[in-house]
């Protein structure tokens, strides 16, 4: 399942964001990349450790945590913190997989990628290229987000961003181990959940239906969680 999720960010913390990004002291992306992606990627990154990456990192996650429409999509179990690169004149990050298993650097725990997600900071039409672009199952899809917006995919997927050829696309991008390791599963639930959440728009939560489907929801979950 490939989800948009909108505002995930207001338009003033986007702005907060920004200013700390322009001031903060990147890096090559190649220091988080593994040795197939090391040889696809060209761009800038901040190190894990940069205070400005901290500060961004935990905004982000309290954000995450208070919007529905992620917490019933992703069902998180862990979230990686989350990284943020640049790319600018030229740069790319040819075709690849994330890797399978992620170690938190500051404490060592190892999260295990069953979801990648992509947060952007710059508006589309601030620069060119940069798409995101994702190949699974269910077709080749191009992503180019307004700021504040996230896109969220299985992380099994092959994906690259394509060079931007003016101006810079600045984002975050992280990974979610879920409570639901199997992606159609995760898909399932996250249908159903929005089918019962629109059924209590019409008819009521305490509705005989509601109250059934809400109970299957949460049976399938308690089956299916890990």
């Amino acid at each position: 399942m490939m989800l948009h999720v909108p505002q995930v960010l207001d338009a003033e913390q986007v702005g907060q964001c920004r200013r700390l990004l322009q001031q903060a002291k990147w890096v090559d992306g190649k220091v988080t990349a593994g040795f197939q992606s090391a040889m696809a990627k060209n761009n800038l990154q901040l190190p894990e450790d940069a205070p400005e990456a901290r500060q961004i990192g935990e905004l982000i996650l309290q954000a995450l945590s208070r919007h529905s429409l992620f917490v019933s999509a992703a069902l998180p179990n862990k979230i990686f913190p989350p990284l943020f690169n640049c790319y600018q004149g030229g740069q790319s990050f040819g075709v690849h997989i994330d890797n399978a298993i992620r170690q938190v650097r500051a404490t060592g725990d190892f999260v295990r990628t069953d979801l990648s997600a992509t947060l952007f900071f710059c508006e589309p039409h601030e620069y060119d290229g940069g798409e995101l672009v994702v190949e699974d199952t269910y077709g080749t899809h191009s992503v180019k987000l307004p700021a504040g917006d996230l896109i969220l995919y299985p992380a099994s997927s092959l994906h690259r961003v394509n060079p931007v050829t003016r101006g810079a696309r600045v984002s975050s991008f992280f990974w979610i181990q879920s409570l639901v390791r199997e992606d159609s599963q995760r898909a399932l639930l996250f249908d159903l959940d929005t089918s019962i959440q629109q059924l209590n728009q019409e008819l009521g939560a305490d509705h005989a239906s509601s109250i059934r489907l809400t109970g299957v929801y949460h049976n399938l979950l308690r089956q299916w969680a890990q």
